[in-house]
């Protein structure tokens, strides 16, 4: 936070660099009170377009989000330091969610005919709900609006965002593509608010939900103002996601597979990859492979398209990361590679392996977000389900092996996480329910499910 003139600002650093970005003004109380009335009057006139319309608003956007890719691209890679390639997927992915919403908008939404066992005829309908608030991280500076928000705007909601104060240049830049798509002013407002305000907005009575990615410490804080005001919340609160290498794995498609999901987006991902849990049987085979692997991760400017390793978003999460590193090797961890600040500018923090993790390790309770793996031998195949089960997280995870039939089995019956990717890594699926069980949070987004989750689903029953 700086000055400029009389009034507080946000300012944005390229990470790459450490220089300044940009700045945006907060709003005072009086905008941040009109933005949310403005909302809620375009709301008024949302809710009664048509489902089919609505889809059509919502494949305008994503039309609109591609003819903007590249400045968007290189926008929230300045902003926070994700390779440009990836930033440019990232934009495919919003542009993929805009078109499975606006396909399966429209029937997931639509009415229901019920017979009831009284024999009276029964209606199910999906109203929409009014302002929907979500607080959104820094991470993904364009996918964790679009996953909320498009899923909101189809159900007939408007909607209002308080994006990661890093990446507020992004964050603007959406609402300018939303409003060129054709929504009315107001139905998506950026709001450039303090904590503080935040949560006055959650308060507010013309907001009736509010969706959160981050922490689960500010989690609990949102969930409990927004439980407080008996409005529903979604929350998507991180976690320390194992990936189990089974005795009969694919060793190298598990080392090559282990590497990307550890360090993609520069490691600052919810769903990454974070604990490496393999069974005794193949554990020096593996980890000689993954460190060397690791080790070789080219690091630099996320600008080249050789570059496969960023620098971290701000220098307080690097330095917040190098201490969870500093804390395990003291607590009887082993650095396997990296785990040093590099001299220069920039943000950076090298792919880093941690071997003999054991319990009261952060690297084996807490979340690493960046490009820190932690390596845990387990006796069998049993012992490491046990050991990813021995989380107080519960957001994603995966399974290496080549047994497709016992592996499901296992996924379905016995991993504790909302979602599980067998011999693959963590990416969201527009088609597939996203979000997390324990201190992961609640709640679903994409696949249909999130939907729903801002509705007034209405029983009607009719003689």
């Amino acid at each position: 936070m700086s000055e400029v003139g009389t009034k507080e600002t946000i300012e944005t650093i390229n990470p790459t660099t450490g220089k300044s970005l940009d700045h945006f003004e907060y709003m005072t109380n009086e905008e941040m009170q009109e933005a949310i009335s403005k909302c809620h009057q375009a709301f008024q006139s949302w809710r009664e377009v048509s489902l089919e319309d609505r889809a059509e608003k919502i494949r305008a956007i994503g039309k609109e989000m591609l003819k903007a890719k590249e400045e968007l691209s290189q926008l929230m890679t300045d902003e926070m330091g994700k390779t440009l390639v990836q930033s440019r997927q990232e934009v495919d992915l919003c542009v993929a969610i805009c078109e499975y919403t606006a396909e399966m908008g429209p029937k997931d939404l639509k009415t229901e005919e019920r017979e009831m066992v009284n024999g009276v005829r029964g209606r199910v309908s999906y109203a929409p709900l009014g302002v929907i608030y979500g607080i959104q991280p820094w991470n993904y500076p364009s996918y964790q609006v679009v996953r909320y928000s498009i899923a909101s705007l189809m159900a007939g909601n408007a909607v209002l965002l308080k994006h990661g104060s890093n990446v507020t240049g992004s964050g603007k830049m959406l609402e300018r593509i939303y409003q060129k798509a054709g929504l009315s002013e107001g139905l998506f407002t950026v709001l450039v608010i303090s904590h503080e305000q935040s949560d006055e907005v959650i308060k507010h009575k013309l907001v009736r939900a509010v969706t959160f990615t981050g922490g689960p410490d500010i989690g609990r804080h949102i969930g409990q103002l927004a439980g407080a005001e008996l409005k529903k919340s979604v929350l998507e609160l991180g976690s320390n996601d194992a990936y189990l290498v089974f005795e009969d794995a694919d060793i190298d498609l598990a080392v090559e597979t282990s590497v990307k999901g550890r360090i993609y987006n520069n490691g600052e991902t919810c769903i990454a990859a974070k604990r490496f849990i393999v069974t005794e049987k193949v554990y020096d085979a593996y980890r000689e492979k993954f460190v060397k692997a690791m080790c070789a991760v080219k690091m630099g400017d996320p600008n080249d398209e050789s570059t496969e390793l960023g620098p971290l978003a701000r220098k307080t999460l690097r330095d917040d990361l190098h201490e969870q590193v500093v804390q395990s090797v003291e607590k009887g961890a082993r650095i396997a590679c990296g785990g040093k600040i590099p001299e220069g500018e920039g943000f950076f923090y090298p792919a880093t392996v941690l071997e003999n993790v054991q319990p009261g390790q952060p690297a084996y309770e807490d979340e690493f977000f960046g490009p820190v793996a932690s390596l845990i031998k387990a006796k069998d195949n049993e012992d490491a389900m046990r050991i990813a089960n021995d989380s107080r997280y519960g957001l994603g995870g995966g399974i290496f092996s080549k047994d497709e039939e016992g592996t499901i089995k296992m996924a379905e019956q016995h991993f504790d996480t909302g979602m599980v990717f067998i011999n693959t890594f963590g990416l969201a699926d527009p088609a597939m329910p996203f979000g997390g069980v324990k201190n992961s949070g609640y709640g679903r987004e994409h696949g249909g499910f999130g939907l729903k989750e801002f509705v007034n689903i209405k029983s009607i029953m009719l003689r």
